[in-house]
């Protein structure tokens, strides 16, 4: 249990270089790679967008309702060919590095950033699955 533990209290880069007995501070973007593990970044993006899907699909915590709103939702809207999509309005925000990482203003971003094939999932399993490839390909585009 401890060893377990220890594993999971280290970033993923360093997991990485752990199972491939890699340097310290040599680049860890092939690792990833065949691990096919995300980036930090993109792990917080996933984390985000599966939150959004299951606000979507009622079953995500009741809160979030308060926090987001869909654009179909405002009365001035719904004539527009977006009150078809799922997307969400990201309120305007004055902080870049306060404002713009609060969670409705990044999850709707970035939800409104992912393709239809993607949002348009069937299942939370599809949908991840989907999300996982797409962020994947975004991360590491094959050369």
């Amino acid at each position: 249990m401890q060893c377990w533990l220890a594993f999971h209290s280290i970033s993923p880069n360093g997991r990485s270089r752990l199972v491939f007995s890699a340097l310290t501070y040599g680049r860890i973007t092939s690792l990833l790679t065949q691990l096919h593990w995300m980036k930090v970044t993109e792990r917080i993006e996933f984390k985000l967008a599966v939150l959004v899907y299951r606000y979507l699909h009622q079953t995500a915590s009741p809160y979030l309702a308060e926090e987001l709103h869909q654009s179909s939702a405002d009365e001035a809207r719904r004539r527009l060919r977006s009150a078809s999509t799922s997307s969400f309005y990201a309120r305007r925000t004055h902080l870049s590095t306060i404002s713009d990482r609060a969670f409705p203003v990044a999850a709707a971003r970035f939800w409104n950033t992912l393709p239809l094939n993607v949002t348009s999932a069937s299942s939370i399993s599809v949908f991840r699955k989907h999300l996982k490839t797409h962020l994947f390909s975004h991360s590491f585009p094959v050369q």
